[in-house]
């Protein structure tokens, strides 16, 4: 009997003789129009990074806001890459530079509807967190150091180190 190793016919078997589970015959998950079906977990991607509040707040002020913009490009595309939904880095970058308040109320409702919710956990902000930016000047170190935290705490227990 004849083998394939992958690149061409061979007689020799590469296991040794072993019998193994065929992977590759095992039905798929049920689905639902791409939605894993009830009490089926999504694949999740690689996890965020953590970042020091503290930093984060001190390169914004040093910067006069720029560092702001890489901070939300890379929470849009933490949240993308991990959950394989959102709106990405790109898009969230764009809305941060045109439409800035919008960005204080679209980070807590990924949080909420692609990560948290996903893995059966209740998210501890709510979209109505971005009413921060209401308050001037403090409102926004309130927001940013809460809204780390709380990333830090989600990537943590999913093992980012920590920052």
């Amino acid at each position: 009997m004849r083998y394939w190793d992958g690149s061409s016919w061979t007689d020799s078997v590469s296991d040794g003789g072993q019998q193994t589970t065929d992977p590759l015959g095992a039905a798929p998950p049920a689905t639902m129009g791409g939605v894993p079906a009830y009490g089926q977990a999504r694949a999740r991607g690689p996890v965020g990074r953590t970042h020091n509040a503290g930093t984060v707040i001190l390169l914004s002020i040093v910067t006069l806001g720029i560092y702001t913009f890489i901070w939300t490009y890379r929470q849009f595309e933490d949240f993308k890459n991990y959950s394989g939904e959102g709106i990405g880095g790109g898009i969230g970058v764009v809305l941060g530079i045109f439409v800035n308040p919008v960005v204080w109320f679209l980070i807590p409702m990924e949080m909420q509807n692609n990560l948290y919710r996903p893995e059966g956990e209740d998210c501890p902000v709510s979209p109505l967190f971005g009413l921060w930016f209401l308050l001037p000047i403090i409102g926004n170190f309130i927001w940013y150091l809460k809204i780390q935290e709380l990333l830090n705490d989600f990537w943590m227990r999913r093992g980012a180190p920590a920052p």
